[in-house]
């Protein structure tokens, strides 16, 4: 007898993601930071269909992942975790949480945390619209990052862009009111339009240090300089931050 076919297909897997995840081997180093130090680091993610996916009855409830109530910062698209470990080691009143769908990044991310001795921060291994949509509380969240996320510069592959119609609720159902999402790109044409994107959302208001005629934020001076900054600032290209507040709720 076959095997049955499940009653519908996940929301997030009738669209593009903004990441293709290719098979790449971890270094032997990471391979142990991966067995040691995940079971503290790396929260469990119970799975839909995709090895990134979300069962949507999942839930990071960040009073028991972290043992205690404080400011959460979500970053998505933590890379190799060089913004999320300086931050979560200069600031450990407040907690962290880094999303990514490569390995490999964290690993790293966990090994440079273990050093610096970082234990406010937890990593989640999934795909980030999800993560924002339901396994995070709703208004659990204190600001969401976004820094330097895929451009998918190639017209054909815009569609792929995390930053897009929609977004908007998904970070503000998981931010708090008066949340931050703060952003960063260094292609021009991303940053018009996650700006056009994020004006047009009800849940979001233009918070640029009290500058709302602005057109960029101030750089973010709590975000570290990183390979992916540096190769945009070498290459000639413009960084561009923007902040958005959530609003209040009803």
């Amino acid at each position: 007898m076959p095997d049955e076919q499940p009653e519908h297909e996940p929301t997030f897997r009738k669209q593009p993601v903004s990441f293709v995840r290719r098979s790449g081997r971890m270094s032997d180093a990471q391979e142990r930071a991966w067995s040691e130090l995940a079971p503290f680091y790396a929260f469990d993610v119970p799975r839909d269909v995709a090895s990134t996916s979300v069962d949507t009855q999942a839930r990071f409830d960040p009073a028991e992942v972290y043992g205690r109530r404080a400011p959460l910062t979500v970053e998505i698209g933590s890379g190799q975790g060089h913004a999320i470990v300086a931050a979560a080691s200069a600031h450990p009143d407040r907690d962290f949480l880094a999303v990514e769908v490569f390995r490999a990044g964290l690993a790293r991310t966990m090994l440079d945390a273990d050093r610096a001795g970082a234990k406010n921060l937890r990593l989640i291994e999934a795909n980030a619209p999800e993560v924002l949509a339901t396994l995070l509380p709703e208004g659990s969240v204190d600001e969401v990052w976004v820094f330097f996320p895929d451009p998918w510069h190639k017209s054909r592959h815009n569609k792929r862009r995390l930053i897009k119609q929609g977004f908007g609720a998904l970070a503000g159902r998981a931010l708090r009111d008066g949340g931050l999402l703060r952003l960063a790109t260094d292609w021009e044409d991303y940053a018009l339009q996650m700006r056009e994107v994020l004006d047009a959302e009800p849940e979001f208001a233009r918070a640029f240090d009290g500058a709302p005629d602005r057109d960029w934020a101030p750089r973010y001076d709590g975000r570290v300089m990183t390979a992916f900054e540096r190769k945009g600032l070498n290459k000639g290209r413009e960084i561009r931050d923007l902040t958005y507040r959530r609003v209040a709720r009803g």
